[in-house]
């Protein structure tokens, strides 16, 4: 593939989807090929180039399982321990759940913990402050019961590697994982980022006009406790090189069994856009017959994906600076790039036409924690919309990501539970409907998350 079809692919994928700045780096052999096109900011306008810097969000999970899993190769943690054997002073909503857990439930999303904790201005920022939290925080299924992305567990995660390390988690991660593969220009403090190129996320206000996204992060400036699950930054040249390090051998961080384990699959997943299961924090999906491990992440009005094809010594990032154009941006870059270099080809299915009566059993509102999801029908089609609670919005002095407006869905099968999202920011998204043992539907997982009914329409 020459560089210039990437870079014309690029250029114009960043213009389809009003992307002020996105920045795609290849990896194929040994090989690293990068192209960007637009600006760090619309505001202050710099070239995004291969070693600008961007919030990474959920993508930080893989440099917290990875350092814990070399804490696991070095005899100082054991995976199928309770948590509370590192974190003695972990309080949940049950008692029984807070013994129970593991680490390995931390990483692979199975603690039955709810998506996160929202924090309030005045509180402690610390990891130890979010934990010492976490007794409020909802409870959605026993322990293995099932699988559910955790924003809360990973930085609980973080916790027990601080716990463990006598570090700050920063440092921890520093020392166990980021300096020993070389990646330099990835950090978590802002004071950081902010002495590098770095990008700015924009999002879309009411009339449609991008705006720059206040805070950087998409949580309040100074909080440390969503760093473990969310908080670095990092340029497409260093995820290359976290990509080849994942495809090596684990020289200088741990053993290469320990490193291939983490992408063998520890619960499987249901009609999810994250993959066909969770390894030990990796996403796994195959596509057109080819295995695959990656993971997202999405921040306030940034966008990030990595993807690697370990039979194929492949990897692709992509990383975009507005929402909530980013997340459908980065999967064109992905699916155009399975496609090209190694000729796999993804294909969304079609959903089949509208139906009243099962527009109607599942219509109303669900909800986590933070966020609400709303699904309706019109006679013609059904939509779902998903956004923060309005009483989150109004606690909170930091301006926060804009909700998702209503988007066309649509049933993939006659007479199953699974959907796919037909149009918007979340375009692509998969998930299902679960229900009790008496048939009602009870919930729906959106983007590994399950959000539980609150109500039916009136």
């Amino acid at each position: 593939m020459a560089q210039d079809q990437l870079s014309a692919f690029v250029a114009g994928t960043a213009k389809d989807f009003d992307v002020p700045g996105l920045a795609v780096g290849i990896l194929l052999d040994g090989q690293e090929t990068y192209a960007s096109h637009g600006v760090t900011s619309l505001d202050n306008p710099l070239p995004v180039d291969q070693h600008t810097l961007f919030h990474l969000a959920s993508v930080t999970k893989t440099f917290t399982a990875t350092a814990l899993m070399r804490l696991v190769a070095e005899g100082r943690v054991d995976l199928d321990a309770p948590v509370r054997r590192y974190v003695p002073e972990l309080r949940l909503a049950d008692e029984r759940t807070a013994e129970r857990i593991t680490v390995l439930n931390l990483l692979n999303h199975t603690a039955g913990l709810d998506w996160n904790l929202m924090d309030g201005d005045e509180e402690d920022g610390s990891l130890a402050g979010f934990v010492a939290r976490m007794a409020g925080l909802p409870l959605i299924a026993e322990p293995d019961a099932r699988a559910s992305y955790s924003q809360a567990g990973y930085n609980l995660a973080g916790r027990v590697v601080e716990k463990v390390t006598g570090r700050s988690f920063e440092k921890a991660v520093a020392q166990l994982v980021l300096e020993p593969v070389g990646l330099s220009d990835t950090v978590f403090d802002e004071a950081d980022v902010m002495v590098r190129r770095f990008a700015v996320g924009h999002n879309r206000d009411e009339g449609g006009t991008l705006r720059t996204a206040q805070p950087w992060k998409a949580f309040r400036p100074g909080t440390r406790g969503n760093n473990p699950g969310g908080g670095a930054a990092s340029s497409v040249a260093d995820l290359l090189r976290w990509a080849r390090f994942q495809l090596g051998d684990g020289a200088g961080v741990l053993p290469a069994e320990a490193l291939h384990r983490m992408r063998e699959q520890t619960v499987e997943l249901r009609a999810s856009t994250l993959g066909d299961g969770f390894g030990i924090c990796w996403f796994l999906r195959e596509v057109d017959g080819v295995r695959t491990v990656g993971h997202g992440g999405s921040g306030n009005g940034q966008f990030a994906e990595l993807l690697i094809v370990p039979e194929r010594n492949f990897a692709v990032v992509a990383l975009a600076n507005a929402g909530p154009e980013g997340y459908p941006c980065n999967q064109s870059v992905v699916r155009w790039a399975l496609e090209h270099y190694l000729g796999v080809v993804e294909e969304d299915p079609e959903p089949v036409p509208y139906d009243e009566a099962r527009a109607r059993e599942v219509a109303g509102r669900y909800e986590i924690d933070a966020m609400n999801l709303d699904i309706a029908g019109d006679g013609r089609r059904l939509t779902l919309a998903v956004g923060i609670k309005p009483e989150i919005r109004a606690a909170s002095d930091t301006e926060m990501p804009p909700d998702y407006p209503a988007a066309e869905m649509g049933f993939l099968t006659g007479d199953g539970d699974e959907y796919i999202i037909a149009e918007g920011g979340l375009k692509g998204q998969r998930g299902y409907f679960s229900r009790d043992a008496n048939g009602a539907v009870t919930g729906v997982d959106l983007a590994g998350r399950l959000f539980t009914r609150a109500r039916q329409p009136n």
